[in-house]
């Protein structure tokens, strides 16, 4: 499925908005993740993690306040609980009056873009990633698997790693980050082989990376179907401004649009590199990553040039974002 923009189903970005909002993925998660949006800015963040709790059916406000590394290390624990803080960033961002041009969001960050369009409701989007992370887990319990980085390589070289080992097993890009950053998802033993390559052909670095199963690969089709079901049971409304897909790189064309987005990413590699470049098009010269951690940032500065790339992943971060989106001409309406 390839998807396309167009006027007639998709708003376009607002006049002079010039802001791509990113969501963050699994992997941002840090032990007091939320306690600064809590503290500084309850009006805004306290009605969402009220909500979260109720939707998610766990103790997400706790979690991401007080709980330590070992709570968030689950991938069905995890997901839900950086859903809730990116949330709440949204939330007080759009309170101080943000308008981005188009959101986006890496792999889980997905869902909270999808919020954030008015595409899928707070309690709809809780459902299937609390789903999603159970069906990952089951996948992670019985197949020894993983993700590993490679830093310094061209993808097509990574690509060609993948392709030419020799062992059994599966071994596939799953992420195309940025220029310099490709991650590989497959059997652990496959990987081992693929690090052997890609070190030999130049890599600067390569880690392996502390995740709980071998994320969008084809190691998750045998879950496709079931999520499929969890989909079905949702309703996918208009989006009320553009979400550009990291499956296709493109913007939705509609709600359905997206929910066979959702099932294909289990399987399907991340296109971040896709996304910015279609952030670009969309005349954006601010990235924003809204929620936990800085990774998005990272990948932002090292794809566009002369833009201004922020993160909101603590309290002075996210205090600096809202008065430089003030200080933006054009970025609010």
């Amino acid at each position: 499925m390839t998807s396309t923009m167009t006027s007639a189903t998709v708003p376009p970005p607002a006049p002079g908005a010039a802001s791509l909002a990113m969501f963050p993925g699994q992997g941002s998660q840090r032990a007091g993740m939320a306690a600064h949006l809590l503290e500084h800015h309850p009006g805004a963040a306290e009605p969402i993690f009220r909500a979260a709790d109720a939707a998610a059916g766990i103790e997400l406000s706790r979690l991401c306040v007080t709980g330590v590394k070992g709570d968030l290390t689950r991938t069905d624990i995890t997901q839900p609980a950086v859903l809730a803080t990116s949330l709440a960033t949204w939330e007080v961002l759009r309170t101080a009056g943000f308008r981005p041009a188009a959101v986006a969001g890496h792999s889980l960050g997905e869902f909270t873009a999808l919020v954030a369009a008015g595409v899928l409701t707070l309690e709809s989007a809780f459902a299937l990633v609390r789903r999603r992370g159970e069906l990952m887990a089951r996948v992670a319990e019985r197949t020894d698997g993983g993700m590993l980085a490679v830093i310094g390589l061209p993808a097509a070289a990574v690509e060609r790693a993948c392709a030419e080992r020799g062992g059994a097993g599966v071994a596939e890009v799953a992420n195309y980050n940025d220029a310099r950053q490709t991650v590989v998802s497959g059997h652990r033993a496959a990987l081992d082989e693929v690090a052997e390559a890609v070190r030999t052909a130049g890599a600067e670095k390569v880690v392996l990376l502390e995740v709980g199963a071998p994320f969008h690969c084809s190691l998750m089709a045998e879950i496709e179907a079931e999520f499929a079901d969890e989909l079905a049971r949702h309703t996918f409304g208009p989006a009320r401004l553009p979400v550009i897909s990291s499956v296709t790189g493109a913007a939705l064309a509609s709600g359905a649009d997206a929910r066979g987005l959702l099932r294909r990413q289990l399987a399907c590699p991340v296109r971040w590199t896709d996304v910015l470049a279609a952030a670009e098009r969309y005349g954006a010269t601010a990235y924003l990553e809204v929620g936990p951690g800085r990774v998005l940032t990272g990948f932002a500065k090292r794809t566009v040039e002369n833009r201004t790339v922020l993160s909101t992943g603590d309290a002075r971060r996210i205090d600096a974002a809202i008065r430089e989106i003030r200080d933006q001409e054009g970025t609010l309406p």
